[in-house]
Parts: structure tokens; C-alpha cells; sequence
């Protein structure tokens, strides 16, 4: 029922939705890009439910201490303590290999503003996790969130951030500056 109506908030707000992914979709990593606006969460939400994909996110730790914790919680979101230097990578692996079909959403540009670098972790549990990226954009110019075909990385790390950086680049966020 939630997907039903997700996909007709998706329509009456002008959302069109490409999904490339192949059937059935098993364990991977939705990278979005770009992600400048909280309103990405929201639409992320709508996304999800309409395509009924069962996949967490990781937030800021501050969201979940507030007194909406909960909320963040119980919509599969995992708190990132960012001003500690744990090793959030060797966790989110974990989660993959003692999880059946765990997917996660991540941004690799680690914040809402604009960047020219982004942080590599999501490299590092793709590799570590043996699973694919989906690269995932929300193109607010044109109204369209698209799931592309399953990314596999390799072993230049380097190359394979600039391929997925070139593939995004003509994405346009809600707040592009």
C-alpha cells in the first residue's frame, strides 16, 4: 500500500523514475548523487517505497540523539558518530556478510554542500563486501531519479571514483551551488 501511494505522491510532485537494475536485485550500495538539500532524504523515502527497496542509510549520529531518533531509526537509518575516528567501513561490511540482501544508501560527498573530492568509504565496502554499486541520481532539472546498472568496482580505486564522478556529473541537485 505504501508503494502504491508513494508512487502517486512521485507523480502529482512531477517524478519520473528510471530504474536500470536488474531482476532480482540482491545485496548492493545505492550511491546518490548529488546530494545537496535535505530535502534528497525525503525523496529518497518516496523512492524506496515505490520501488520497494529494502535498504538502510547511514546519517549523522546528531539526528538520531535528537528527539526523532526514533524516527530515523525505525526508516533503517544507522548513526555515524563522525567526530570519532571509528572504522564505520570494516561495520557496514560486517552488516553485508552476516546479512541476507542488505543494501545501503550512501553519499559519497559526506555532506550537503558542493565538493570537489569524495570520501571513499563506499569504495572500501563495495570492495570489501564483494558487492555492486547502483549509482542513483536525483536530477532535480529534469525532475528524474535514475538507478543505473550495477557498478562493480576494481582494484584502482582512483579510476573507478572518477568513472562514477564523470557518470554524475551531468546530474543537477536541488541546490547546485
Amino acid at each position: 500500500m505504501f508503494s502504491f501511494l508513494s508512487r502517486i505522491v512521485l507523480k502529482l510532485l512531477g517524478w519520473r523514475v528510471i530504474d536500470r537494475r536488474p531482476a532480482p536485485m540482491g545485496s548492493a550500495i545505492y550511491l546518490v548523487v548529488p546530494h545537496t538539500s535535505n530535502w534528497d532524504f525525503f525523496l529518497g523515502l518516496l523512492v524506496r517505497s515505490a520501488l520497494r527497496i529494502k535498504a538502510n542509510y547511514l546519517a549523522k549520529k546528531s539526528l538520531f540523539d535528537s528527539p526523532l531518533g526514533w524516527w530515523f531509526r525505525m526508516l533503517g537509518g544507522y548513526p555515524v558518530d563522525r567526530s570519532k575516528h571509528s572504522n564505520i567501513t570494516d561495520q557496514v561490511v560486517a552488516y553485508f556478510n552476516t546479512l541476507p540482501y542488505f543494501a545501503i544508501a550512501i553519499t559519497p560527498e559526506g555532506t550537503r554542500a558542493k565538493v570537489e573530492k569524495w570520501k571513499s568509504g563506499f569504495w572500501h565496502i563495495a570492495m570489501g563486501a564483494g558487492v555492486p554499486l547502483i549509482p542513483t541520481s536525483f536530477d532535480y532539472s529534469r525532475k528524474e531519479v535514475t538507478l543505473a546498472e550495477p557498478f562493480h568496482v576494481g582494484d584502482d580505486k582512483d579510476k573507478d571514483i572518477a568513472a562514477l564522478m564523470a557518470y554524475f556529473k551531468p546530474f543537477v541537485g536541488k541546490n547546485p551551488q
